[in-house]
C-alpha cells in the first residue's frame, strides 16, 4: 500500500513525556502522515506534537475522551485521501513494527485488522489480563461477536470501514462500539498477535482502560441501547 495514503491516528491526552517519541518510530517505520490528535491536555501534548515536522496536530480544547479523539482523527484522514487509517496510542506501548503486516491484510481484503494482546499475553499485567478478558465477554453479550481483545488501541482500517463504521460514544467504550459496527456492516475481520510494551510511565497513567472503566463502558452502552 502507499504509505502517502496511510494516515496513523494518535489520540493523545497529557502524553507530552512521550509524545515525541512515539511519534519518532511511527515515522522511522515509514509512516509519515501522522494525525496527533490532543484530547484537551493541560500540558503541551498538542505544542510538543506541532513542533514534530510534517505532523498534523489537531486540539479539543476540552477532554472529550479517547473515542472522540480518535473519531476526529479518523475524519480528518478521510478529509485528505486516506486509502487506510491505522490507531496507535500516544504512549508508546504499541510498537509500529507492527502496522506493515496489518496494512498486508488490508491490501488482502481485510476491512479491519484488530492488534490483539491477549493472542500473546507474555509480560501484559494479570489485572489487565482479567479486565480484558471481562470486556471481550462484555462484547460477545452485546453484539454476539467474539473478539480476544476488545479495547486494543492498534487497529488498522480500510477506507470502506472507516466511511461505514458509526460510533457514537466518545470514551473508551468506542472500542467496544467498533465491534458492533464491524458486526453491523459484516466487515472482514482479523485479529493479530501484538507486543505491548508496559513501562513505569505507562502503567502510571490513570486515564488507561481498567475494570472500573470496563464497568462504566458496560453502564453506558447498556443505557445508549448500543
Amino acid at each position: 500500500m502507499d504509505h502517502d495514503r496511510v494516515f496513523v491516528v494518535m489520540p493523545a491526552f497529557n502524553e507530552a513525556p512521550a509524545i515525541e517519541a512515539a511519534i519518532q518510530e511511527v515515522a522511522a517505520s515509514g509512516y509519515r502522515r501522522i494525525i496527533v490528535v490532543d484530547d484537551g491536555s493541560d500540558d503541551d501534548t498538542y505544542e510538543r506534537a506541532r513542533a514534530m515536522g510534517g505532523v498534523i496536530a489537531l486540539r479539543h480544547m476540552l477532554n472529550r475522551g479517547k473515542g472522540a479523539a480518535v473519531k476526529t482523527g479518523i475524519e480528518a484522514a478521510k478529509m485528505l485521501g486516506a486509502a487506510a487509517v491505522v490507531t496507535i496510542d500516544a504512549d508508546g506501548q504499541h510498537n509500529p513494527a507492527a502496522i506493515a503486516g496489518m496494512l498486508a491484510l488490508i491490501d488482502q481484503g481485510y476491512d479491519v485488522v484488530l492488534g490483539s494482546r491477549l493472542k500473546n499475553p507474555k509480560g501484559m499485567p494479570f489485572h489487565k489480563v482479567a479486565a480484558n478478558l471481562a470486556g471481550n465477554g462484555v462484547t460477545w453479550m452485546l453484539y454476539g461477536l467474539w473478539v480476544t481483545d476488545s479495547q486494543s488501541g492498534l487497529r488498522a482500517y480500510s477506507k470502506r470501514a472507516v466511511d461505514l463504521i458509526d460510533a457514537r460514544t466518545d470514551r473508551y467504550e468506542y472500542d467496544t462500539e467498533v465491534i458492533r459496527e464491524i458486526k453491523r456492516h459484516r466487515l472482514k475481520f482479523v485479529e493479530v498477535p501484538i507486543d505491548v510494551r508496559y513501562t513505569a510511565y505507562s502503567m502510571s497513567k490513570r486515564h488507561k482502560m481498567n475494570l472500573v472503566n470496563g464497568v462504566k463502558i458496560l453502564i453506558k452502552l447498556l443505557i445508549s441501547g448500543s
